[in-house]
């Protein structure tokens, strides 16, 4: 099995792309709710609550088990949740690609470095969302739930792909994708595009300063909005989305998922 390091050899095939919506939904009382939509949005988000900043990059820092529970709730670690004493660190989260070239591997490693930098994302939270959206496949398809998500990352509409789809329906992928684009593709998920919202704004509108905030974020991410209630397995898109972020986190790679939250 092979890991994410600066020798970035290749792990475990993940091939699922799982459906991602991030719809710019406006906060009421720190829990979006399903109102107006926003045509456009500020691009470079950046990590504005001190307590969510990473502002040093250590691709060691964290533990290594794999496993998957599901986790119910609001994100806390009172009901339950993953502190971020029990993340991996960057280096031992294991991946895989499908049909990504060491040079590309190369460059997605880059890329999610210098965003993380640029936008104060924990850089494994970056991480663990690329893998939950495209499994790391550069030229991973634009999905269209409603809302056009492309790239790694399956941002709201952003520029950044290798995977292109004509009116005629012709698909064209761009081989090999260059280091650009994929830095475009990560930087479209971590901080956002004229559409909607990356990571860091998702973090700024979880309305938490503890770890409970990546979660939130990460449902934010995925369905635009945080269920009235504050359980994060409920409202609309995947139910299951925060709680494979966070076993993503700790350690989930070839472990049975055990989600029933999506039927």
């Amino acid at each position: 099995m092979m890991r994410f390091s600066t020798n970035l050899l290749l792990t475990t095939v993940f091939a699922a792309l799982a459906l991602a919506v991030p719809t710019p939904i406006p906060a009421e009382e720190g829990i979006l709710q399903p109102e107006d939509l926003l045509e456009t949005r500020a691009t470079g988000g950046k990590v504005s609550n001190t307590a969510l900043q990473v502002k040093t990059i250590n691709n060691l820092d964290g533990v290594l088990i794999d496993y998957y529970k599901q986790y119910n709730g609001n994100g806390s670690t009172a009901q339950g949740w993953p502190a971020k004493t029990s993340w991996l660190s960057f280096q031992d989260i294991q991946f895989g690609f499908v049909s990504d070239s060491a040079a590309e591997i190369t460059n997605i490693y880059n890329a999610i470095q210098s965003v993380a930098a640029a936008t104060l994302v924990d850089h494994r939270f970056i991480l663990a969302v690329m893998l939950q959206e495209s499994g790391g496949c550069v030229r991973a398809p634009t999905t269209n739930g409603g809302v056009v998500n492309p790239g790694l990352m399956q941002s709201h509409n952003g520029p950044g792909t290798c995977w292109k789809k004509s009116s005629t329906g012709a698909v064209t992928v761009t081989n090999p994708c260059p280091a650009a684009t994929i830095t475009q593709m990560i930087s479209d998920g971590a901080a956002g595009t004229p559409s909607g919202d990356g990571l860091a704004q998702t973090l700024n509108q979880a309305g938490t300063s503890d770890v409970s905030a990546f979660y939130r974020a990460a449902r934010i991410y995925n369905s635009g909005s945080v269920d009235k209630s504050g359980d994060l397995g409920k409202g609309v898109a995947t139910h299951c989305y925060a709680s494979d972020i966070a076993n993503r986190l700790t350690g989930w790679v070839q472990a049975p998922k055990k989600c029933t939250l999506d039927g």
